[in-house]
């Protein structure tokens, strides 16, 4: 496991963000994650909350004692402003930070007090960000956009009846990283023109966005032949999983003849596939041939592996060009090297959960990670945050906590 050592890790006050204030008031995925980015890459994070925490506050998995593990990792770095969110005096508070930082995210709708044209009127240089369901204002959220995507239709095995969800909250994460992206856009573009901007972001338009580029909307409006589930196979490719013979299982891709003239090396079978090629017409050089005649090839292939302990695949696939993988659960990646070595993990000790493995951004600034921090728990900085961003002293802030308006936690007046 890696250290926090600062050789390892960027210095806050050098990151990419450092100086930029962001007031977010959110909850779930997509939001978080944009603020939890920006946290990464430096920017001084107000998550924004009810007294008590927002829906996602208690989320699944959770530990023995009831903490929500997923909002940890979600909520990394950010500080803690806990409010309640009726009480007008509340809601003043909150308009005033905002104002201040001049950066807000936020996937909560129909609050006079988050309405862009109100905040603008009083900063017109803000940064809005306001992550929709859908573009009409709808509600929406992960898996029912997807419903509407086109993938559960071509998720699963091959003849299987009924669409397939992924369990990865795809739109979500793609729709926080763009949230972020549009955020450091909008800094830069404030930087060079003054101007502030107003983004909306709809998840439902995240994933949309994607079919398209991907190629999917142009394939059906061109009346090309629609596609169908293909398991793990990969369209337009030769990818396929062989079981080895302990049970383990390998994902193999042969992108380029290269690899597909290693892969048939490898397993012994270059005289049976020239045969097949031979017989069916078929030039294997060509990757939508490969693809077109999957079934055949798997079972030329399927064999060597079968006939092998996972280990021993492993160690032969390792020599090769093939672009391959053994299929692991949480639990083995969490053990691999590829996470215990890796500089983008760093030891975290996270307050009221326990110390592990937390991952910092994927990329490096110069070499380095930007180090991580924990996340708060509701209301942790509400004290902090009043006095250095509006200025009001201890006792208005005891008398804001006394009358209900914000929550102040005993680690906040420390």
């Amino acid at each position: 496991m890696n250290s926090t050592a600062s050789t390892d890790e960027l210095p806050s006050s050098t990151a990419p963000l450092a100086g930029v204030r962001v007031v977010e008031v959110s909850s779930f995925v997509a939001a978080p994650l944009c603020g939890m980015t920006l946290a990464a890459l430096g920017a001084d994070v107000i998550r924004i909350d009810p007294i008590g925490g927002a829906a996602d506050y208690k989320r699944w998995p959770l530990t023995g004692d009831g903490e929500s593990i997923y909002w940890a990792n979600l909520n990394k770095g950010k500080r803690s402003f806990a409010a309640d969110f009726r009480d007008p005096n509340a809601h003043k508070l909150i308009r005033d930070l905002i104002i201040d930082a001049g950066i807000v995210v936020t996937n909560a709708a129909g609050r006079a007090w988050l309405d862009y044209d109100e905040l603008a009127a009083i900063r017109p240089d803000l940064i809005h960000v306001q992550v929709l369901g859908r573009a009409d204002g709808t509600g929406a959220v992960d898996y029912t956009v997807n419903a509407a995507a086109g993938f559960p239709q071509v998720t699963g095995p091959e003849n299987l009846d009924g669409p397939v969800n992924h369990v990865l909250p795809a739109w979500d994460v793609a729709c926080g990283l763009y949230a972020a992206l549009s955020v450091a856009s909008a800094v830069y573009r404030r930087e060079i023109t003054g101007a502030g901007t107003k983004i909306v972001l709809p998840l439902e338009d995240v994933a949309f966005a994607t079919v398209g580029n991907l190629g999917y909307i142009a394939e059906a409006q061109l009346g090309l032949t629609g596609r169908g589930r293909v398991g793990n196979a990969v369209y337009g490719t030769y990818g396929a999983d062989f079981a080895a013979s302990d049970g383990a299982r390998f994902m193999i891709v042969a992108l380029t003849p290269r690899h597909f003239r290693d892969l048939t090396e490898l397993t012994g079978t270059t005289a049976a596939v020239a045969a097949v090629e031979a017989a069916l017409g078929a030039d294997f050089r060509d990757e939508g041939e490969r693809y077109k005649h999957r079934a055949v090839l798997n079972g030329l292939f399927a064999p060597w592996f079968g006939t092998r302990t996972g280990a021993e695949v492993e160690a032969a696939l390792d020599g090769t060009s093939i672009l391959h993988e053994r299929y692991r659960s949480f639990a083995e990646l969490a053990a691999d090297p590829r996470v215990t070595g890796n500089p983008m993990f760093q030891e975290l000790e996270q307050p009221r959960i326990g110390t592990y493995s937390a991952a910092s951004t994927p990329m490096s600034f110069d070499g380095v990670h930007p180090a991580v921090r924990p996340a708060p728990a509701n209301g942790d900085d509400t004290a902090d945050v009043l006095v250095e961003h509006l200025g009001l002293t201890d006792d208005e802030v005891d008398a804001l906590a006394a009358a209900g308006t914000v929550r102040i936690n005993e680690k906040d007046r420390a």
